[in-house]
């Protein structure tokens, strides 16, 4: 059966350490035909990045081991053109900021439905004018 608005290299990595989050993305990823892996800390998406190879990145930024916003960086290095989505609920104007400085596409501030994450991959599946 075709997969509607998907490339093969679409694949989606959530880091991310709540696990009730990780199971919504997980599923409203796979219903959107986006397949995807989820880890719990900055250090398991360092060993994980290169076997997952995302094309999205869900990011937490308050993680246990350190702040998400710092492995945009690591992220872009090896994924430049990965959209990385940053996920929380300290959505000051500066981590905002910070966020977006650091290489992050998109922001949504938890809570969040999956109408937001659909919404969200879906304006970067669209094609671009150019």
């Amino acid at each position: 059966m075709p997969q509607e608005n998907t490339t093969m290299s679409e694949r989606a990595m959530i880091i991310e350490d709540e696990k009730d989050l990780c199971y919504l993305l997980t599923g409203v990823l796979r219903k959107n035909n986006v397949p995807s892996a989820c880890v719990n800390s900055i250090k398991e998406a360092g060993e994980s990045i290169k076997k997952i190879k995302p094309s999205i990145i869900f990011l937490d930024n308050h993680l246990p081991d350190g702040f998400g916003s710092d492995f945009i960086r690591h992220a872009k290095e090896i994924y430049p053109d990965a959209k990385i989505i940053m996920i929380t609920a300290h959505d000051s104007p500066a981590e905002i900021d910070e966020a977006f400085h650091r290489g992050a596409d998109y922001f949504i501030t938890k809570p969040f439905n999956s109408a937001t994450i659909k919404t969200t991959i879906d304006s970067f599946k669209r094609p671009q004018a150019r």
